[in-house]
């Protein structure tokens, strides 16, 4: 009989972990990054400052809501010379621009731990829809998000100009985030 109550204990235990609501976003735990082809080189960078606020409930993605910033000037390239060029007028115009913004309106469960957020883009200046697929997996008090998504530069006025060409950098970029965030039992960072 006492296994029997140890069972039910674990499994009560991990479904009150599963429908655990998740708000406060851990920047030191968690990851912005990109690859991309320069001249047919796959190529990688990240972002080293970023904030978000993230309402999740995996139970109920009803109530749910995601707003991310990215601070652009924190970019790195991969080199020097790239992480200066990036942050000037035909590419990101970090001066005019200095963040980039996510909103969600929208978070759709597709089973397993596996969810789609919907929502909208801001990078200089230019809002356009993206949907991002993402797993969580779940801890004690924290979650991580993992997931990524692929944007085409030139479609956010991202390298202008004789950077338009597309044989020099790819248009396509592909995010990858991996965020954790604490419940609302946990703390902030």
């Amino acid at each position: 009989m006492s296994r029997f109550y140890l069972f039910l204990l674990v499994l009560l235990t991990s479904l009150s972990v599963q429908a655990s609501e998740y708000r406060h976003l851990l920047s030191n735990k968690s990851d912005l990054t990109f690859s991309y082809r320069q001249m047919g080189v796959p190529m990688e960078g990240k972002f080293s400052r970023f904030t978000g606020d993230i309402i999740f409930n995996p139970g109920d993605t009803s109530t749910a809501n995601i707003r991310f910033d990215v601070d652009l000037s924190s970019i790195d390239v991969g080199y020097a010379d790239g992480n200066e060029e990036i942050l000037g007028v035909q590419w990101l115009n970090v001066e005019a621009h200095p963040t980039a913004t996510f909103q969600s309106n929208k978070i759709i469960t597709l089973g397993n731990d596996q969810f789609e957020t919907q929502g909208q883009l801001t990078i200089k200046g230019k809002t356009l829809a993206i949907s991002a697929p993402f797993a969580m997996t779940t801890g004690t008090d924290a979650a991580v998000f993992t997931g990524s998504f692929t944007l085409n530069r030139l479609d956010f006025g991202i390298g202008e100009g004789i950077w338009s060409d597309v044989g020099v950098v790819a248009n396509e970029i592909a995010i990858n985030f991996v965020l954790s965030a604490n419940s609302t039992s946990g703390s902030a960072d």
